[in-house]
């Protein structure tokens, strides 16, 4: 098989000022609730639906497993290839990296099975070295030095990452003692908080540390959730010139997570920071996040900002307001993100995932994927009836109830407090900003 490194794609891509590296097929494939529902990792199917709407949104670059991880992920990596192949005239290339250990083994098999580019990391930090892989600053060196040479010689196209795993808890004179030789062989340095010890503060003064020190190498931060500051850590990171952040949608990942895709864009926005916006569909953003929840089996989180939770009012004062003026309490236009009901059924992303958690999370119905599936059959060939008297909404019930015979899984009391969701368009004036609408 002809690897990828032998291309030159990447040499001719011109990165955008905010690089968006997603990571929901590898990070996100560690997140506990995967096992929550015995369901453990993502089937073939998930993966190709997931790239592909990371590929619309307008994701560059996707972050999956080595190949010799297991035979399921080996295999699992040409159809998702496939995936990336078939939006090629639509949506250009995108790249597929490896994530791989400084291990010949690992740079093989990646290699051989057509990666664009490999995530090499190896950890620095002090913990690492005594109770991880036993390596002092010296012996991590002399292993990845010669590796990162011997690729970028044979392999000069492929993309290079080299990450000093625990890298917020490696002291900053002993994480330069390990980029110094190594950097001139990458495309970009890593600084990933590993165990999510940093703090906003620390990150920018690292990020300024890091870019004075290697102007002309890009920096890639990941960020792990475990104090509740991944999302503010890579917002700080970003502002302070970090090009490239690993996400995932929802934030999913090894213990409490990482970075959101949408949370970390949707910020941005709210920081008027347009220019790190270029190429991503933001008001893909909610249907992007509820594909991904219903593959979880579960809702969209409340506390991802984009989400219809943020849309939800049950106190009476606010109900009233938001009635009249939804900029009342409602702060930021989320409507730009996808949070309304035509985006939600009929935008872009439009599917029998969508569909699904519709049906069941937000309306209660009892419905399986095989049904989902129908209904979203019968529901596109009958969009034709969206005329202006019946929202897509309200046809979607109706076949579900009249030709599926679909009911609630739950019934609401009487005496329930009344909740206002909102999914329609916001009644204030949004302008347009340097950003896809």
């Amino acid at each position: 098989m002809t690897a990828a490194a032998d291309r030159d794609y990447f040499r001719r891509y011109h990165p955008r000022p905010l690089e968006i590296i997603d990571t929901s097929l590898r990070e996100g494939q560690q997140t506990s609730l995967l096992h929550d529902h015995y369901k453990y990792y993502f089937t073939t199917q998930d993966k190709e639906e997931i790239v592909r709407a990371l590929i619309l949104y307008g994701v560059k670059f996707i972050e999956l497993f080595a190949p010799n991880v297991s035979k399921r992920e080996a295999e699992d990596i040409q159809a998702i290839r496939a995936t990336r192949d078939d939006l090629i005239v639509q949506k250009g290339y995108t790249f597929l990296l490896a994530h791989v250990r400084c291990h010949p083994k690992d740079v093989e098999a990646a290699i051989q099975a057509g990666f664009d580019g490999l995530n090499l990391y190896m950890g620095t930090s002090p913990q690492a070295q005594a109770f991880n892989h036993g390596k002092t600053i010296d012996e991590i060196i002399q292993i990845a030095r010669p590796l990162l040479e011997d690729l970028r010689r044979n392999h000069p196209n492929l993309i290079l990452r080299f990450s000093g795993e625990d890298a917020f808890r490696t002291p900053l004179d002993m994480l330069f003692r390990v980029y110094d030789p190594l950097v001139e062989y990458v495309d970009r340095l890593g600084m990933p908080d590993t165990v999510g010890v940093a703090t906003p503060p620390v990150v920018a003064q690292r990020v300024q540390a890091l870019r004075e020190r290697y102007p002309k190498t890009p920096l890639e931060i990941h960020f792990h959730d475990d104090r509740g500051l991944s999302l503010v850590n890579a917002l700080e990171a970003v502002l302070n010139g970090a090009q490239y952040v690993n996400t995932t949608l929802l934030g999913i990942g090894e213990r409490s997570g990482i970075t959101s895709m949408t949370a970390l864009l949707f910020n941005l926005v709210a920081e008027q920071q347009y220019d790190y916006l270029e190429g991503y569909n933001l008001r893909s953003s909610y249907p992007i996040n509820v594909t991904m929840a219903d593959k979880l089996k579960t809702l969209v989180p409340s506390k991802e900002p984009v989400s219809l939770t943020n849309r939800t009012h049950t106190a009476g004062v606010h109900q009233g307001a938001v009635l009249h003026d939804a900029a009342a309490y409602e702060a930021h236009p989320l409507d730009l993100f996808g949070v309304s009901e035509q985006d939600i059924l009929l935008g872009p992303l439009s599917g029998w995932n969508v569909v699904h958690y519709f049906l069941r999370e937000i309306n209660y119905f009892d419905v399986d994927e095989e049904t989902a599936r129908q209904v979203t059959a019968r529901f596109k060939e009958s969009t034709s009836e969206l005329n202006g008297k019946i929202s897509a909404a309200e046809l979607l019930l109706r076949i579900a109830r009249e030709e599926f015979h679909l009911q609630p899984r739950v019934q609401t009391p009487e005496s329930a407090p009344k909740i206002v969701q909102r999914m329609d368009r916001t009644s204030r004036r949004i302008h347009r900003r340097r950003y896809e609408l």
